[in-house]
């Protein structure tokens, strides 16, 4: 292999590549970059089996080959070479030397024939999405994935195609994430992404109306954003029916500005950090919510207007669950909806309907 390419370039493909390795494999090959050169071109692939990403930069190559190189050590050694053009070209022992103005790296190199096949997915497009839309959609409801392994199915996002209209689901036993948005496509599906998938395609994907085309094999999806490819296993088993966990009716209903609300919860959270639960208090009344919380460090009150509709309440919560939501919402007015002081509230945005988040409730003893 002989290959001269852009400093710049390359530090950026290798930053790509390099999402997909987790560094914890008992296998060294899959802490190497798989390196190939061909066409004027360089392919680097990083994997740990379950999830592969796949980027190409422009080079001239004036020898083809294929390595596999340690990303960690490669990725740095790149990083802080001069920003100038790059001659990468194998020597004898099983060696690598890079060059960059007058810096000089020797590096030995892995068998490439012990790379992991990434799987080979025939591209008959299922549907474009522009990759702003994803890029927030996933945003949307990332948070809301669950984090320990006990059921893995909910540390996905569940993917749903229906009615033409892209769903996208996560829910952990006590939120749950639901954020829409039409598509023009015909097609039914329903497939579970792992979430640290998602999380790694979403810094990937581009602040434009640029599409990215998404296949979904049985098992695996793959989304192409011209350059990059990402290739990931599906979870298997069956989603949480979630439509059955979203009530469809509700007592009260109240409408407060959405940053108000949230700056009055991050307040009242300092004081209830001293407890597990970071446990907060809404009172709803008629044209005010109040928010309190009380540890042995002392208490805090908070008040802000509201438009209540219904009755009054008394109901607790996580903070950080209603924190969390808040801080991913782009309207300046919400809608909050409750049934009862252990009911989960809905929460919504007012004008546009393609988000509905659910929180569940603290029980208190007296409720």
């Amino acid at each position: 292999m002989k290959i001269k390419c852009k400093k710049l370039d390359l530090q950026e493909a290798i930053i790509t590549a390099q999402r997909a390795i987790t560094g914890k494999s008992s296998m060294p090959i899959l802490n190497g970059l798989k390196l190939t050169a061909s066409d004027n071109k360089i392919i680097l692939i990083g994997s740990d089996i379950d999830l592969s990403i796949e980027t190409k930069i422009n080079a001239d190559v004036e020898e083809e080959g294929t390595i596999v190189i340690d990303s960690r050590l490669f990725g740095e050694i790149i990083r802080k070479l001069p920003d100038d053009n790059i001659s990468i070209s194998t020597i004898e022992n099983n060696s690598v030397e890079i060059l960059c103005q007058k810096s000089k790296f020797t590096l030995i190199y892995m068998n490439a024939e012990d790379f992991p096949e990434i799987p080979n997915i025939k591209e008959n497009m299922i549907f474009s999405i522009p990759q702003k839309i994803l890029k927030n959609m996933i945003k949307s409801v990332i948070f809301a994935t669950a984090q320990d392994e006990t059921r893995p199915i909910l540390t996905g996002v569940l993917f749903e195609i229906k009615n033409k209209k892209l769903n996208l689901i996560a829910l952990d036993g006590y939120r749950l994430a639901l954020r829409s948005e039409n598509l023009n496509t015909d097609n039914i599906i329903n497939a579970v992404i792992p979430g640290k998938t998602l999380n790694e395609v979403s810094k990937i994907l581009e602040d434009n109306d640029k599409n990215v085309n998404i296949t979904f094999t049985p098992n695996h999806i793959l989304f192409n954003l011209s350059n990059t490819k990402v290739i990931s296993r599906l979870l298997e088993g069956e989603f949480i029916k979630y439509n059955s966990i979203i009530p469809e009716e509700f007592n009260m209903k109240v409408t407060a500005k959405k940053d108000e609300l949230l700056n009055c919860i991050e307040r009242a959270s300092l004081m209830a950090k001293d407890s597990n639960t970071n446990l907060i208090k809404l009172e709803l009344e008629e044209n005010r919510m109040v928010i309190t919380s009380n540890s042995q460090l002392g208490m805090v009150r908070e008040e802000l207007n509201i438009i209540l509709q219904g009755d009054t309440l008394k109901i607790a919560f996580n903070s950080k669950y209603l924190i969390d939501v808040l801080k991913i919402m782009d309207e300046e007015e919400i809608i909050l909806e409750f049934s009862s002081s252990v009911s989960p509230c809905i929460i919504k945005n007012k004008i546009e309907d393609n988000c509905t988040y659910l929180v569940l409730p603290v029980r208190l003893l007296n409720s």
